[in-house]
């Protein structure tokens, strides 16, 4: 394609504010034209072409709240505005850049639009790609925010030691099995949750978890934390909420810590569930701290010297669920609020 060119751009828009559980007839697949070179006047922007694009369940949860509720303090995403492409995680190539840190050819990953070509114009949660040889799409994942988070969420929000024992839930997620392998590198004792036999056989033959459980399957919660830790959890990595916090409460140790991660159950409610088990963090001196990954970006380098050798040494698997082509990002992005993803759910723009 010459510099300039006017080529058709695929995109993916989300229609509306929505609530309860989303839907694909929620967004549409839309073609608009764009030139290929930055506008005039563009100063400090870049045009990418998108090459892998991110799934995350706070995508959705973003786009699709009002500005006021969708607000994250200390986060600048840009605001939704019904009828534009959905803002995300990507991968791309720059095509065309006015900023001095970004050149023609650089790629990066950060904060993009869900079409094949977009213009930036706030790079400053942008990162250059400098490791080529790890495939591009670890980048939406293990290289990426998912990586990120498990490593700051685990190492500096749970501040664990060695031998403790660890429970994470929706630990076969692009965040959990990252945890649940630190943990383990750690030396710890690490049973994570999900909700298939499918995610529990793969947790414990193939990511190294010490056990794992189906949570549906489980018609009391506390008596199945009971059974996989009968001396109490010393580390809790939440990215579910609601029961499955409720029951983990009751099941921590004295001056344990519980990393607030997610709370995807709790997402697509009109009417949040209620804690009961609060009481339990006066009476055993529980930590419980929420965190935003944003706030460590300052340790993406001291991560990456820690996770390219294990991923090069084969330390680390990473498992990735790819939905191809633009066209199926709204079901890919849905796959995650009914379980049906297996690892880091993500979409590779262009077939293939």
């Amino acid at each position: 394609m010459a510099e300039g060119e006017e080529v058709e751009n695929k995109q993916v828009i989300l229609n509306h504010c929505v609530r309860g559980s989303p839907k694909e007839s929620d967004m549409e697949i839309r073609t608009a034209r764009k030139k290929l070179k930055l506008p005039g006047g563009s100063s400090g922007a870049i045009l990418v072409k998108n090459l892998y694009l991110s799934c995350e369940p706070y995508t959705y949860v973003t786009n699709g709240m009002s500005k006021m509720e969708g607000k994250i303090e200390g986060v600048n995403l840009e605001s939704f505005n019904p009828g534009s492409p959905i803002v995300g995680y990507g991968v791309a190539e720059v095509l065309d850049s006015s900023h001095p840190n970004f050149k023609k050819g650089d790629l990066v990953w950060g904060i993009t639009t869900w079409e094949e070509y977009s213009i930036i114009t706030s790079t400053e949660g942008l990162f250059k790609i400098q490791h080529t040889d790890v495939p591009l799409s670890y980048y939406t994942g293990i290289l990426g925010m998912p990586g990120m988070t498990a490593y700051a969420g685990f190492f500096e929000v749970c501040s664990p030691k060695k031998g403790e024992r660890v429970f994470i839930s929706a630990a076969c997620g692009a965040v959990g099995q990252l945890v649940g392998q630190f943990a383990k590198l750690f030396g710890c004792y690490v049973v994570g949750s999900a909700g298939s036999k499918e995610k529990v056989d793969l947790l414990k033959n193939k990511l190294g978890f010490d056990e794992a459980f189906n949570y549906k399957e489980e018609a009391h919660l506390n008596a199945a934390l009971e059974r996989y830790f009968p001396d109490g959890i010393d580390i809790y990595f939440d990215n579910v909420g609601g029961k499955m916090l409720d029951a983990v409460l009751l099941n921590m140790t004295v001056h344990s810590r519980i990393a607030a991660c997610g709370m995807i159950s709790q997402y697509n409610l009109e009417h949040p569930e209620g804690i009961h088990n609060l009481l339990c963090l006066l009476t055993k001196r529980i930590r419980m701290e929420g965190f935003l990954v944003f706030d460590y970006y300052h340790l993406y380098p001291k991560f990456l010297e820690m996770i390219i050798p294990q991923i090069k040494e084969g330390k680390i698997t990473y498992v990735e669920d790819i939905a191809e082509g633009l066209e199926n990002g709204p079901s890919a992005l849905i796959r995650l609020f009914s379980g049906r993803n297996i690892g880091k759910q993500l979409v590779a723009v262009t077939p293939g």
